[in-house]
């Protein structure tokens, strides 16, 4: 889901351990005076993984613009944002809102996380479930310090190329707040099955992210998401078709953009390069 879930999600750091080169999938989409690359990201990575050179920092270094999925708002304004949109203050607790069969394991990932087992009591489902899908990488050695988008800030901000989002956090957020309960329960409850193999899940897909191999990565992203189609429409295939119309758009205007969204948006049936190929803009692999 780290490959889905929006930008927002965040994760603290982790030790420093040996390096290793990634060649991660990019796509051009170009006509006589505009290109527009397209580079798929992990909001968390480990250290030490090398994929900011080769194919993708040239396309970054010829760019005059960067676009990622949005510009993260400071912490005390996304704080502030989180608990206006995810958070209850009366009604019936998470708890009492699972299925019972869930409850107990609901419980154990909780405390899993060294909280107490009411911690997340007052969250709205969606924000329970993306906790417990980032919260227990920080364990296992991830950390948004060393996922693209940080990478490309700070080189963005290095060589004075502007950084605009494609969403707001506000719209983000939003995206999950108009889930319907139904929908935020299976998000949830599917999350839950999925915390027993989330370590050899996530090392599966940063590998496959890795060798740039998107098919097997959309495998993957369906498999995640089978239990949750209207999260999947939210998340996923709506975001895909507004950010392909955006880029469309943006082809009518000279210039070179390097666009860096979660590698789940350009992977399978649904994905960006897919829309964009319905409005009639081919997007084609560039291999390296």
């Amino acid at each position: 889901m780290a490959f889905a879930l929006p930008a927002c999600a965040q994760v603290a750091p982790k030790p420093v351990q040996a390096a290793n080169d990634a060649d991660p999938a990019l796509w051009v989409v170009k006509d006589k005076d505009t290109t527009i690359y397209l580079f798929g990201t992990i909001h968390v990575l480990k250290p030490g993984m090398t994929w900011f050179d080769e194919a993708v920092k040239t396309a970054f270094d010829r760019s005059q613009q960067v676009v990622l999925e949005l510009v993260m708002p400071d912490p005390a304004k996304m704080q502030s944002l989180v608990m206006a949109t995810g958070v209850s203050k009366d009604g019936p607790t998470l708890t009492e809102q699972l299925p019972a069969d869930k409850r107990a394991a609901y419980a154990k990932a909780v405390t899993d996380l060294g909280l107490p087992a009411n911690a997340f009591d007052r969250f709205k489902p969606w924000l329970a479930a993306t906790n417990l899908s980032i919260a227990p990488l920080s364990k296992l050695g991830y950390d948004s310090a060393n996922g693209p988008e940080q990478v490309i800030t700070a080189a963005a901000k290095a060589a004075g190329k502007p950084v605009i989002g494609l969403e707001t956090a506000e719209q983000q957020l939003g995206y999950f707040g108009g889930l319907s309960q139904k929908a935020q329960i299976q998000f949830l409850g599917s999350t839950i099955d999925e915390l027993p193999k989330l370590e050899s899940t996530m090392a599966t897909m940063v590998d496959e992210w890795a060798k740039g191999d998107p098919e097997a990565l959309a495998k993957e992203m369906n498999d995640s998401l089978k239990d949750s189609p209207e999260v999947a429409k939210v998340l996923l295939v709506d975001r895909n078709a507004r950010w392909a119309e955006w880029v469309a758009n943006r082809m009518k205007s000279p210039g070179t953009v390097f666009i860096a969204v979660g590698a789940g948006h350009l992977a399978g049936k649904d994905s960006v390069q897919a829309q964009l190929a319905k409005l009639g803009v081919k997007a084609e692999r560039v291999r390296y």
